[in-house]
This record gives structure tokens, sequence and C-alpha cells, in this order.
């Protein structure tokens, strides 16, 4: 693609029309869609100061002639880091609808609140309405991606209407959700400060060199920081009550992907102690599909748990010590390792165009509890057969699903088994819920 040169000020500014046509020229080979009025179209307003791209915050900036512009280099960067962004069509999230969460204006003065901006717009119109629209050329967009480009609408029991996105756009819409917030909450102190500095007769908004208004912070919002085990061993039941815990975790980066802004703590709901900052992308990811409190969907986004990015799963479910010190997992999450690798086997195909397809859905149920090992049965099954035949694959004893991912542990991931066991807990505060390894075969279990 050839490189577009935009008619520019010296000082690198470009009015928001040109800066739309570059924003649709850089990123049209992008696997995330993107909208042709990322500028100059609701919810874009210039006259706040920035504009969001992707991830990115945009400083916008007001010159002599009343004309609102940006600069250009800043916009070649935000297109240059949603071309690095890979988009799998079928990871999906669920964005919507659900229960109380209350309409927002599309006028309405807030940071981004992108969940609920698509929510509203979605509510708001028909299917039929939704279809005219689109067809007169309204954009959709948000943060300068075309969002409706990759909704995908699902219906469930014939009435029910859910909506879902990919993954790496609702990454990057969380990203852009807390640059803006960093972005308003540093304007806001900026403006206190000047307001407190400044005598009364001096105008609150100062020129600057080259006749424009500074309209925004001076420079862009404060990088996240990476986790680096700072909550290690501690009960979640603590941390969570502490004042400013939220605020701390907001600092951080997703201690998962790395990349998104963590927004919540995850932790272990058998042991209680905190994991790590994660964003809602990954924590939704991670989080059991149930459909009873011991019966669970194993669907295709285990792939991700257990094949694609195994390392990075593996090494977070470790960071709680209990987990750690029996080298195992959660009950939900052993159950579905179980069932979508011990048991892969074990699971019947049928003839299908290109091949054969696995039959079915697959579902792991158990009964009994962790707590009393020798009881608990994991229970491998298939749900509607197309032939008609409901099957159950397996039943495997707790403590042989343990044993068996042990193995698997150290043949998949040796780092993550070479740090796990009673022996790799000699570091952990000793004020903290003790954990104890059962090493008796007497259901002696986790504390």
């Amino acid at each position: 693609m050839s490189e577009r040169v935009m008619p520019g000020r010296p000082d690198g500014l470009i009015t928001l029309v040109d800066a739309d046509a570059l924003w649709v020229d850089l990123t049209a080979d992008s696997a995330v869609p993107t909208a042709s009025a990322a500028f100059t179209c609701s919810p874009a307003r210039a006259e706040v100061g920035y504009v969001l791209l992707g991830s990115r915050v945009v400083a916008t900036v007001r010159t002599n002639d009343g004309r609102w512009s940006v600069p250009e280099a800043e916009v070649r960067r935000a297109a240059a880091e949603l071309n690095a962004v890979g988009m799998d069509r079928q990871d999906l999230v669920r964005i919507g609808p659900f229960r109380g969460v209350p309409r927002q204006e599309h006028h309405e003065e807030t940071p981004l609140r992108w969940r609920r901006r698509i929510q509203g717009e979605l509510q708001e119109l028909s299917s039929h309405e939704r279809a005219a629209r689109r067809e007169v050329g309204r954009p959709y967009h948000l943060a300068g991606i075309d969002w409706r480009q990759i909704l995908v609408e699902q219906t469930r029991d014939g009435a029910q209407r859910t909506w879902w996105l990919p993954r790496a756009p609702v990454r990057l819409l969380d990203a852009a959700e807390h640059a803006e917030k960093q972005w308003t909450q540093a304007a806001r102190t900026r403006r206190a400060s000047t307001a407190v500095t400044e005598p009364p007769s001096r105008p609150r908004q100062a020129r600057e060199a080259g006749g424009r208004q500074a309209t925004g912070p001076e420079g862009p919002a404060a990088p996240l920081r990476p986790y680096g085990k700072e909550l290690e061993g501690q009960l979640y039941s603590v941390l969570s009550r502490k004042p400013g815990t939220s605020r701390k975790v907001a600092g951080w980066a997703c201690a998962v992907c790395r990349t998104a802004p963590a927004t919540v703590l995850d932790h272990c709901h058998e042991h209680g102690y905190v994991r790590a900052p994660v964003c809602q992308s990954c924590n939704t990811q991670e989080r059991p599909d149930h459909l009873y409190s011991n019966d669970i969907r194993v669907g295709s986004r285990y792939t991700r748990l257990f094949h694609t990015d195994t390392d990075d799963w593996l090494r977070h479910w470790h960071r709680c010590p209990g987990c750690r010190a029996r080298t195992t997992l959660p009950l939900p999450h052993l159950a579905a390792w179980t069932a979508h690798v011990a048991c892969r086997s074990l699971r019947p195909t049928h003839p299908a165009p290109r091949g054969r397809k696995p039959c079915g859905g697959l579902r792991v149920s158990w009964t009994g509890s962790q707590n009393a090992p020798r009881s608990c049965l994991l229970t491998v099954a298939v749900d509607f057969c197309p032939s008609g035949e409901h099957r159950v694959l397996a039943q495997v004893p707790y403590r042989e699903a343990v044993e068996r991912f042990r193995a698997w542990l150290a043949e998949t991931a040796p780092a993550v088994a070479a740090a796990a066991g009673p022996d790799r807990l000699d570091d952990l505060p000793t004020r903290f819920r003790p954990v104890i390894a059962d090493t008796s075969g007497k259901d002696l279990e986790l504390f």
C-alpha cells in the first residue's frame, strides 16, 4: 500500500477531515475493521481535547483560524499499533445484554463506556431500523473501530438475543476506556492546579507557540506497569476490603495477556488466595461454563486454555499457593482438563462433509468435592449426539485425575511443574492461611 502524504501545517498538525482520510488509508489492511469518521462523528468530540484511536489517546488542538487539528505523527502511531493486532473471529466474548445495566445517552459527556454505548444503540433500535440506518451509511464506531462489522448476534431459546464481539477488539476497547480515564483524570488535576496557581486576571487557557491552544494534559497517560508478584500469598477476602485496592489494580497490565489494563483481582475460589490482576476479557475466558454447581460444558474456548496459551494459563493458575502446593488445579478447571485433554481420544466422531466431526457437546460433572478426594468422581459425557446417543465416555476418580494432570504438566510446562510442590512454598508469608500438602492419603486436604 502506498504511503499517503497529508497536507498539513509546518508543526505537523492536520485537520480532522484529513486525519479521517489518513486513518482509513493507514488501516485498510488491519484485521480489526476501522471507521471512516473516527474524528468527526459521535462519540468522537475534538473539543474535549482528545480523540481515541484504538487503545491510544490522540490530543486535539485548536489553531488560530478556529479549526481543530491533530498531530499527524500520533495518527500514524495509533494506526501502526492497530495494524499489529491479530483477530480471531471465532473467539467471541459476550458483551450483553446483562441485567441491571442502565441505558446511556449518546450525547452524554461521560468517558467511553463502550459496552453501555453498544447496548444502548442495539436496544434502542429494532433489527429493521438498524438495517435502514446501515443503508444510509451511518457510521458505527468506537475508538475508531467499526464494531458493527464484527458484532455477532445470537438467539437463545428462540427469544433472548445476546451480543458478542471477538476478543481482540474487546481488549482494545477496554484499553481505550482505561487510557481515556487516565487522560481525563490528568486533565482535571492539571486544570485544578492551574486555577490555584494562576492570578485571577490571567486567562485559564494559555497560548502555545505556533498559535494553538492547549486543551488537554501535557503528555499521554502513564503506561501500565507489569505485575510482579506484589500480591503473592495474600487472601482475596482480606485484600478486596482494603481501601484503594481497585485503584491499585487499575494501574497494572493484565497478568495473563499483558496488553490490556487490569480491571479485577482474579483469585482461587477453592483456596481463597489472590492470583493476579487481570483484564475483564481474560477473567471471562477463564471462568468455567457452569450448567450447575457441579456440571460444566467443555467448549472450544478450552483450546486456548489447555493448548494455544497453555504456559500462560498454567503459570497464572499456579499463582495460588494451594494449587501450587498440590500441583493441581481447582476442581472445575481440573474437570475441564480431564474431559478436554485426558479423555480426548475417547470422544466419538461422526462423518461430516469435510472428514469427521466430534460428537455432540462435551460435558463433565462430579460428585463429592476435592475436600473428600477418595469419594470424588468425575464423569465425562457427550450430549446432543447427532445420532441420538447420549453416552458416558469415562468416570475418573479425583486422585487419578490429579495424577494424570501432574504427569501432563511435567511434560507440557516443565518450568511450571518445577516450581510446584510443597517444598516450593518456603518464601510465602506465614501469617496467611497455611497450605498443607496431602501426603497421608487420608482425606487431609488443602489446609
